[in-house]
Parts: C-alpha cells; structure tokens; sequence
C-alpha cells in the first residue's frame, strides 16, 4: 500500500477510536509497504477513557472498633496480610449494606468523627481506610442497640489501630461522616493466582481508583479464549477453565464501569502461588 495511503489509513483508525463503545477495548495491527523495502507497522489502540474516580458525597452514619492484626483485619475478602499488601491497618469492616456480597473488598473511605465533642478526637482529624473485611449482621439485637451491621445500616467497624486516630476507644460507637474516594496505590493491580488445574482461584488486590472489582476476565495465548471468572467470595475469583501452560491476560471492571486490562502479565511457565502485577486504574 503506498506510504500516504498508509497515512490516511492511521488517522482514520484513530478517528474511529474516539467513537467505539465504551465497552470495547481492542487492538489492530496492520503492515504496509513503504514502497522502499520497508514495511511500516500500524498498531492502533482503544481504550475507552471515563472519568476517573472521584470522591463521593458526605453520608452520616455510625464506627465502632474491632481487635485483629494484619493476617485477619482482610479476612472475607481474601486478603492474606492487609500490611504485606500494601492497605497498612487503616482498614475496615463492612456492613453488609457496603460489603455488597464482597463487590465492596478494595473500595476506600475517608471518614472523620462528629457531634460527639466528648469522645471526637480534637480539630476532627479525617481517617482514610480500605474495606478488607466483612462485619456480618447480629440479628439476636436490634440495629440501633448492638446490631450495627444489620441491614439496611451503613456502619464502618474499624480495624482498632485506625480507630483510634479519630475518636477514643472508651466510645465504643460514635456517629461519623464519610464518603467514597479514590484509592491510591502504589505500583499495578496484583493478580495471585492459587488452587489448582481444575479449579482455578485468583485474588485480585492492590486496586487503584474505584478500588471495587464487579468483573475478572481471563484470556490465555493459546487456547483459552475470554473467559469470565465468577466471584468465590470476597475478592477471590475462580473458573475451572484451563488456564496452566498459557501465558495470561487479565481484564479487571471497576466498579465505575472503567476497564484495565493487563497484557500477558504471567508467562506461560506460571505456577500456582504465584503473584504477577498488571496495569492500574490511574
């Protein structure tokens, strides 16, 4: 193909890019003759731009404080230790208002004590936390005597450590306000890969952004074509597709309806145990 067809060819692929449909993701390459001897290729990417993630705004609602330590403070999400992943002791429990079955696993909150002079800590302080963990409901009390947790309640039972940065322990409750924001992390989304050939286990942590996970897909280089994972529960996903001997992609839904995909991140010599790191929602 001449070299200026080559051109226009390139610019109308990036036109078309602008106008693909928010779910698609995808990739082109093509190879043109010069005219010299020289091939020129052409690879064109789309990746649908949404907005990042922002905060959200202020709700009032309820904190108590739990004792743990950094293996148990993930426990319903799947998280081995919240301190060797990154999310530090400033984590949390959640309702299952916001747990949500385990979508809410990696969401982050930013949260400060009110109307509460006596157990507030002064100057109202602001705590940012990551949900690791599930606090369940106590239906033998009702919700606003010890049942917390019990739906439809939006309560936080934060991990005792981080509590103690924005009230006293001796509280035991205070009433607070939050709102969602976007979760900072450092490096790329961690895929652990675990379980074995027939049944496939993956913990997707280390999430920037919304922080919630709503879909895993999976794509190897040879046989294994997409393929969606389900939720096994928190933020472990599981198919009893083949996945061994194939190098992988995976393909991450945050719960803001943005997408990141992470290009044969394990080599096709993967083993189980095994943690690699992909691209990150920025």
């Amino acid at each position: 193909m001449p070299y200026k067809m080559c051109l226009l060819l390139l610019i109308f692929l990036c036109l078309v890019a602008d106008v693909v449909p928010a779910t698609v993701e995808w990739r082109r390459a093509a190879k043109f003759s010069k005219g010299d001897g020289h091939d020129i290729h052409v690879v064109a990417h789309n990746h649908h731009h949404r907005p990042k993630f922002a905060p959200g705004a202020w709700k009032h609602a309820h904190a108590t404080f739990y004792e743990g330590g950094s293996g148990t403070f993930g426990g319903a999400c799947g998280y081995e230790d919240v301190v060797k992943e990154g999310y530090g002791l400033e984590t949390t429990a959640l309702s299952e208002a916001l747990f949500n079955k385990g979508q809410g696993c990696g969401s982050c909150y930013e949260i400060k004590c009110v109307d509460d002079p006596k157990w507030c800590k002064p100057g109202q302080p602001t705590l940012m936390v990551t949900g690791t963990n599930n606090c369940p409901p106590n239906w033998n009390q009702a919700s606003d005597n010890g049942g917390w947790c019990n739906p439809p309640r939006e309560h936080f039972d934060i991990a005792k450590p981080a509590f103690a940065k924005i009230a006293e322990y001796k509280a035991g409750i205070v009433p607070i306000m939050y709102r969602r924001v976007p979760c900072l992390r450092k490096g790329g989304i961690k895929f652990t890969i675990t379980g074995n050939p027939y049944f496939n286990q993956v913990l997707v942590w280390n999430v920037g952004g919304a922080g919630e996970v709503t879909s895993l897909q999976v794509k190897g280089n040879k046989n294994l074509k997409w393929t969606a994972m389900k939720r096994l529960w928190g933020q472990k996903w599981e198919t009893d597709a083949k996945m061994v001997g194939e190098s992988l992609t995976f393909r991450v839904r945050g719960s803001d309806g943005r997408y990141s995909t992470s290009w044969h991140v394990a080599p096709n010599n993967w083993q189980f145990g095994q943690t690699f790191e992909g691209k990150n929602f920025k």
